[in-house]
């Protein structure tokens, strides 16, 4: 998706929401835990701590009530990104584990590559060159092996920056 075409998909989304599913027949209908978990993510990646503390709880409690647990781990990560941008490094540190976790048991290689930027970015702003360095490496890997060009330069990128 175009960065411009991104920049809409929250304001998409939010028009969604509370509207009914597609009608019957369709294959797969999506529910407002979808959307929340793509909003919480959208937020994540905008690095927007105001949507994130809006989406993130709705997205954690309802992945929770339906047992998802890729939509649990981007709920753990979206915590984690409010965790790093309101300060507090340790919440933060352990959401992104979990998440990297649930995400490892469900073997979501881009996934696992985004929350791996995402902990370079916590190494990063606790000074810890070592521990980012690592993590955006993993990430690049991650990225590579699915020939995810756009987030395997982001993760490069990342890493020359160190």
């Amino acid at each position: 998706m175009a960065e411009g075409e991104f920049a809409l998909v929250r304001e998409h989304l939010e028009a969604a929401l509370g509207k009914p599913g597609l009608p019957p027949g369709n294959f797969a209908p999506a529910g407002d835990h979808d959307l929340y978990a793509m909003l919480a993510d959208v937020c994540a990646r905008q690095r927007d701590l105001d949507g994130l503390l809006k989406y993130a709880p709705a997205a954690e409690e309802l992945a929770t009530r339906y047992g998802h647990r890729l939509y649990q781990a981007v709920a753990h990560r979206a915590w984690g990104v409010a965790h790093r941008l309101s300060g507090d490094y340790t919440q933060a540190g352990a959401r992104l584990q979990q998440a990297l976790a649930l995400f490892t048991e469900l073997g979501t290689r881009w996934q696992i590559g985004q929350t791996r930027l995402e902990l370079g970015e916590l190494a990063v702003t606790v000074n810890d060159v070592s521990e980012a360095r690592d993590h955006f490496a993993q990430a690049l890997e991650a990225f590579e092996a699915l020939d995810a060009r756009p987030d395997a330069a982001r993760a490069r990128a990342a890493l020359e920056a160190l």
